[in-house]
């Protein structure tokens, strides 16, 4: 119960972050102008919080929320392309109770995962800069330090690096040098620990055929393995 009321604290601690300007004036206009398709719907606007199990072995660290996806349904990988090719593969390994993320209040749970974000905030043309990276450091310093995470799980480049960070500082990941990033890249770490690679689920890696579907399985089904 009190690493559950952590979690609780540490999201609503999230929620009300206002350190990067440039993002939050982003997201309140994409909620003011809003795509077509949702032109009825209440954007979330706010700095989308972790979500899932806070006693979970398995961590993954997406990039940033999408602007018509989580920064509209407030819960992270939900309501875009993105998050319907994660949540198959999430239910398909057994770490979701459905395949589907549509919006809050759809009845989605996760067993055993938590998702958290290099930046919580939706940044123009998904490239949040180094300083709005660093300055949400902190809300992924303070998820590591409450999840018990056995396995650690980067979904592209710069998750990679912004876990790769955080392992280092913890005396987890060994050498000077960082890990060289890739789909399946495999890591051990101290203590039992795993780093995990995978391209991440957008549209330019689904659509052109970089990351398919056998190949997005495939490092859940390692990520059981390791656990």
């Amino acid at each position: 119960m009190a690493r559950i009321d952590a979690w609780t604290a540490l999201n609503e601690r999230l929620i009300a972050c206002q350190a990067c300007p440039r993002l939050r004036a982003w997201c309140e206009q994409v909620g003011r102008e809003k795509r077509r398709a949702f032109a009825n719907d209440d954007y979330w606007t706010r700095p989308v919080p972790n979500f899932g199990d806070p006693q979970a072995r398995l961590l993954i660290v997406g990039l940033a929320p999408a602007a018509h996806g989580a920064n509209r349904t407030g819960r992270m990988f939900t309501g875009d392309r993105s998050g319907d090719w994660l949540y198959r593969a999430l239910h398909k390994a057994g770490f979701a109770n459905q395949p589907t993320a549509t919006h809050i209040d759809d009845g989605l749970e996760l067993y055993d995962c938590a998702i958290a974000a290099t930046c919580h905030c939706a940044p123009p043309d998904n490239k949040p800069t180094p300083e709005e990276i660093a300055a949400c450091r902190t809300w992924l310093t303070q998820t590591i330090d409450l999840v018990p995470a056995r396995v650690f799980l980067a979904l592209g480049q710069i998750g990679w690096k912004s876990v790769c960070q955080q392992l280092r500082e913890r005396g987890w990941l060994a050498g000077r040098a960082m890990p060289k990033f890739g789909h399946l890249a495999e890591v051990p770490l101290a203590d039992g620990r795993w780093l995990l690679g995978s391209f991440h689920p957008s549209q330019q890696n689904t659509f052109t055929g970089k990351l398919t579907e056998p190949m997005f399985d495939a490092v859940f089904a390692r990520a059981k393995e390791l656990l």
